[in-house]
This record gives structure tokens, sequence and C-alpha cells, in this order.
């Protein structure tokens, strides 16, 4: 199994989202690569379990893709060895009505990851240029001041919109979250097949929409618009990797290994030690103990 270099990912400098793999081959079977994930995850675990103790730092976890790209499942398998108390995931829809009483950022701002716990965003507050900006007449919805109509949405407004997402991020990032981006990069080929799987199998019918076939229509816009995303947000504090997702087991694989490989790197996550008093009388304490 070819070994990876996490840096080979990372979104460094201006790209065109059409030069970005969504493929790689890592010479490994569907057994390799859960056997490779497994074993990342439980060490990720470990790391999590040290950073819910240390209470210093948040993680977190931002997932991106187009529909199908297998966001769900890598969720899944990524976290599948934590324990549930040090992670929380919220999946993004659509706002709701007292959400949308409040500024865009609010409902994300407040599910964000407390010290000590891994926080997931399946959809994230990207989704406010993206699907907003594919679909400007959803942001009339938010009755915000100076927007009367679609006209009035301009590139000064998309402008201020990434500079709030950036202001927001290195906030947070400056006061103990440790923010990683992945996009989810799916061929449009791979995706047809994946529609195509669930519509031939009863069993996976509850999964389809008429509208994935309307969004479908509207690849490029999008693809333009994540192009835009990945080179107007992607920094040092909080950096986007491009993961090519047209192998679900390989793309899997590859966000454990980022996680793993940038976390261990934080030196100071350590599990506290006992006050010294405390470790001072470790022997009394289980001779009180085994004395009852």
């Amino acid at each position: 199994m070819k070994d990876i270099n996490i840096e080979d990912f990372r979104i460094k400098s201006q790209i065109n989202i059409k030069d970005l793999p969504t493929k790689l081959d890592l010479d490994a079977g569907k057994k390799d690569l859960k056997k490779a994930l497994r074993k990342v995850s439980e060490d990720l675990a470990e790391i999590q379990n040290a950073m819910y103790a240390h209470g210093k730092y948040a993680v977190l976890f931002c997932i991106q893709g187009m529909d199908t790209a297998g966001k769900d499942s890598l969720i899944r398998e990524v976290f599948k060895e934590f324990n549930v108390r040090g992670i929380v995931a919220h999946s993004f829809k659509k706002p709701t009505e007292l959400e949308l009483k409040h500024d865009y950022l609010w409902r994300h701002y407040k599910a964000l990851p407390a010290r000590g716990k891994f926080g997931v965003f399946n959809r994230t507050h990207y989704e406010n240029v993206l699907v907003t900006r594919v679909h400007p007449q959803y942001l009339m919805y938010e009755n915000m001041p100076d927007i009367e109509s679609v006209k009035d949405v301009n590139d000064a407004f998309w402008d201020r919109r990434f500079e709030e997402i950036n202001n927001f991020e290195k906030h947070i990032a400056d006061n103990g979250t440790i923010i990683f981006k992945f996009f989810l990069n799916l061929s449009k080929e791979e995706q047809k097949n994946r529609l195509l799987r669930r519509l031939n199998r009863p069993d996976k019918h509850w999964k389809f929409s008429a509208d994935d076939l309307k969004e479908r229509a509207l690849w490029d816009k999008y693809q333009d618009c994540y192009e835009d995303v990945l080179n107007r947000s992607s920094k040092p504090h909080a950096p986007w990797f491009n993961i090519p997702a047209d192998d679900k087991p390989t793309a899997r694989y590859i966000v454990a290994r980022i996680l793993y490989d940038t976390l261990k790197t934080y030196e100071d996550i350590r599990e506290p030690e006992l006050p010294a008093k405390e470790k001072a009388n470790i022997d009394l304490y289980k001779q009180e103990l085994n004395n009852e």
C-alpha cells in the first residue's frame, strides 16, 4: 500500500478545480484500506481522549461535496472508534424560521464544539457561498437590509461574505479550535453511477430525490463556486484539503490520515497529571479501597 503525504492534498495556492484529482490509486484493496482506516481511527480516538481530558483545544471538522460524494458514510467510518462523549455532529439543512431571524453564521457559531471535543459540520457555513450563490433567490428568505431583490446581490455582497467567513474562522482558530475543511471531489461520471445505483436498488430509493437531478444540471455552476471557495478561503489556520472521492474507502483513509498526521504534531495535547498531593497518596487510596 502506497504511503501518502498530507501536503499533497492541501490547497496552498490558486487552483483550477478541473486540475484537482477525483481519483487516487493507493495500490490497496478494500480490505487493506479498511484495516488501515481502523488503525488510524483507533489512534485518532486516543488523541481525542487526551484532548477531552486536556480541555484546551476543540476540533472543527468541515466536510463539503456534491450530492452522493459520500459525506455521511465517511463521517461514520472515520469516527467509528470514537467515544460518543467526545464528538458532536451537525447536518445543516434548510434554515429554520428561527435561524432566518439571525445572521447566517449564527446557527453555525452556536453549534461549535466545546474545548475537548470534535465538532462535525456535515455541510457547513460554506453553503452560504455555494447553494445561495447558485440559487441567489434563497437569500430573499434572510430578509437582509439593502437586499430587496436578487439584483441587489452583487460581487461586493459575496466579497463581504467571504471576508466574514474568513474572520469567523480566524477568530475561533485564535481561541483554540483546530479547523479542518475537506472538499470531497467527485467526478460527474461517478455521481451519475451513484445516482443510478440508488434508482436500481429498492433499498436505496429513500436516498433519491428528483431535486438531485435538478442540482446535477447545475454541475458547472457548482464547480465554479467550489473553485472560488477553495481559492478564497484556504488559510494556514483553516486549510482546505482536496479529497479524491470517486473511491469511498480511499477517501475515508486519506481524511483520517490528514486528521491524525496533523493532530499528532500538537505535542501539548496530553492527559493532565494528578495534583502532586493526590499523586503522592495513590498507595494510600488503593489501601483504603482494598480494605473496604
